[in-house]
């Protein structure tokens, strides 16, 4: 695991994709997690947070396919600080995605509520039911051509952290994140071998009022798609 940021209180990682940040009570079998090799490196952390047993640590999360920067607290006091800065939206946080097509604006902000489809765990824009308000801000860094088909690299900055909301919000423009079947179909999952979308960088004041940036650069697979 590369560490990217470490101080006392906290613990910045640039999570690979295909790495679960912590386990689920349905799973039948055990997956690496981020939390067994946090537990295993940092053993103190097992009493922070609001489930320590569980999710030590863990402020906010990444899905399993997606990389890049993962902020862990490493004390109560800081945990509680972090999920203070995550719940004002204090936190800058930048992606980049792969996406089929191109936005027809190349620059835009997508102001527009998730809610969750009826009978499923599913996030949408087309239902009510439990829905909140979700802002995303992109703004397309490059495109090119292959086998016909046109992609784009999008440069993505949510100012809300609902679940999903990139994949949801890039879908709802008709530039769904490459690799993406829950919300891009079938055939845009074969695109590529994951969802093409990684955390680049997360800006926050630490409490010592000093302004902290972490980056963690596009790894591999996007590097080479990008060239193509």
């Amino acid at each position: 695991m590369q560490i990217l940021f470490q101080s006392s209180d906290v613990l910045a990682i640039n999570k690979p994709a295909g790495l679960l940040v912590h386990s689920a009570s349905y799973m039948k079998t055990q997956e690496p997690t981020v939390v067994a090799w946090l537990v295993e490196n940092f053993p103190h952390v097992k009493q922070v947070g609001d489930d320590p047993m569980h999710r030590p640590g863990i402020v906010h999360r990444l899905d399993k396919e997606t990389s890049g920067v993962l902020c862990i607290a490493l004390t109560q006091t800081y945990f509680e600080y972090l999920k203070k800065l995550f719940q004002t939206h204090a936190i800058k946080k930048t992606y980049y995605a792969i996406c089929a097509g191109t936005p027809k604006q190349k620059q835009g902000t997508i102001d527009i509520a998730i809610g969750i489809k009826s009978g499923t765990t599913k996030r949408t824009v087309f239902s009510n039911k439990m829905a909140k308000p979700a802002v995303t801000e992109y703004s397309v860094e490059k495109t090119w051509e292959k086998n016909g088909e046109v992609f784009s690299l999008v440069r993505i900055t949510p100012h809300t952290g609902r679940t999903h909301q990139i994949r949801v919000h890039m879908n709802y423009i008709g530039c769904p994140v490459i690799g993406d079947e829950l919300y891009g179909g079938k055939a845009n999952a074969k695109r590529a071998s994951r969802h093409m979308l990684h955390c680049f960088s997360m800006e926050f004041v630490h409490t010592d009022g000093k302004h902290i940036y972490i980056e963690a650069p596009l790894p591999g697979d996007f590097k080479l798609m990008v060239k193509e």
